[in-house]
């Protein structure tokens, strides 16, 4: 253990948002930060001490990455974990853990693990062709979500299938077999919820208030806090929260998606080993935000507290328009909002429904602040040019 914490050196692997704002926090503590990212102008490059451009799955690059840190994190779950693995192996410390990682990155992996666990998930099944999806179908009923094993995010790796018809076209835009899919029972859900867990080295758990999101196209627009649940469902997402982090035995930040069904219970949708989209509210809505949460614990330190400080909303600003290079508009109108936090992500390429931003708006009652977010976010407007 260092005698000065601080002193250490952290290694992120991703340069994009969540990297961004892990090192805006890193830096309060004066960490010596370095970042592993194929972008050479990405979000956390102007504000990192050192940016290898290589990547993710450039295995020399990565121990590159190791050599220069005590520590190594990552900032999404799509990295090869080869070479995470060989590292771990040689006594580098790399939070969340290689293990976890390895089964979270694998959606079917996941599910049956938790299945193992008694944690409540939706019905699903390994299929490797049309007629898998098929007898799927007469297991499940329709509709159901075919999904990509690896790599999906923001609802790409996903497709719904209404009826036999469908079948065909889901499979192919999947890859047509190229990739290892599943199939879930579909989940006629009330509301979608999250809930943020953090673990320490020393194995304490911390847990922030439960997140109420809303998705468009599967992308995230909306997560408002307190969530609009009873407090009997607010307890068991805790407890929910407690469970799944007893399973994969993680240290650092992880993000619990849940559905609420509609007769009020509770079913895991999928779990990331990292800070979230859903978490952002934490920054101005928690005394510690996530992104602080995740560097103390990976560097040893004690939790902070997750207490909510008043009820927040956020959402997301998303590309318009045309792609091409990021052109905000409307932030200083905008800003006469004095409850309004804005973050750009300074990504430079704009794309249709990328996300370029979010917003945070702050109020005594929730529903101030979902007037006052909905009302900023359409004013401020991101367009490629």
């Amino acid at each position: 253990m260092f005698e000065d914490p601080t002193k250490q050196k952290i290694g992120i692997v991703g340069g994009g948002q969540l990297g961004k704002m892990m090192i805006l926090e890193a830096k309060k503590m004066n960490f010596y930060v370095s970042i592993l990212d194929p972008t050479p102008n990405c979000p956390a490059h102007s504000i990192a001490d050192d940016h290898i451009v290589a990547d993710f799955d450039n295995e020399q690059a990565i121990r590159e990455l190791a050599d220069k840190s005590d520590v190594l994190t990552y900032e999404f779950e799509h990295i090869g974990v080869e070479a995470l693995k060989k590292l771990e192996e040689e006594g580098c410390k790399i939070y969340p853990t290689v293990k976890s990682l390895e089964i979270i990155q694998n959606k079917y992996h996941q599910k049956k693990l938790l299945a193992q666990n008694n944690i409540p998930i939706p019905d699903f099944i390994s299929v490797s062709n049309i007629d898998d999806i098929k007898s799927a179908g007469k297991e499940f009923s329709y509709p159901m979500m075919l999904k990509s094993c690896t790599g999906g995010y923001d609802g790409k790796g996903n497709a719904v299938i209404n009826n036999l018809d469908e079948i065909k076209s889901a499979y192919e835009s999947l890859g047509a077999g190229e990739f290892e899919l599943m199939v879930e029972r579909f989940v006629p859900f009330s509301k979608e919820i999250s809930i943020l867990a953090c673990r320490g080295i020393d194995g304490e758990i911390a847990v922030y208030p439960v997140a109420e999101n809303e998705h468009q196209d599967s992308i995230l627009i909306e997560t408002k806090v307190p969530a609009e649940i009873s407090e009997s469902l607010k307890e068991d997402a805790v407890r929910l929260a407690y469970q799944v982090m007893e399973v994969f035995e993680g240290v650092g930040i992880f993000c619990i998606e849940m559905f609420v069904t509609e007769d009020e219970k509770l079913l895991i949708n999928e779990i990331a080993p990292r800070p979230h989209n859903s978490g952002h509210y934490s920054i101005e809505g928690c005394i510690t935000s996530q992104f602080e949460q995740h560097i103390r614990v990976i560097t040893g330190l004690p939790l902070g507290s997750t207490s909510l400080l008043r009820p927040i909303v956020m959402r997301n600003i998303l590309g318009e328009g045309e792609q091409g290079k990021a052109i905000v508009y409307g932030i200083k109108e905008a800003f006469k909002e004095s409850d309004l936090k804005v973050h750009i992500y300074g990504k430079e390429i704009s794309k249709p429904q990328r996300k370029m931003g979010h917003l945070t708006v702050t109020a005594d009652r929730i529903e101030d602040a979902l007037e006052k977010a909905l009302q900023a976010s359409k004013i401020i407007k991101i367009n490629g040019e």
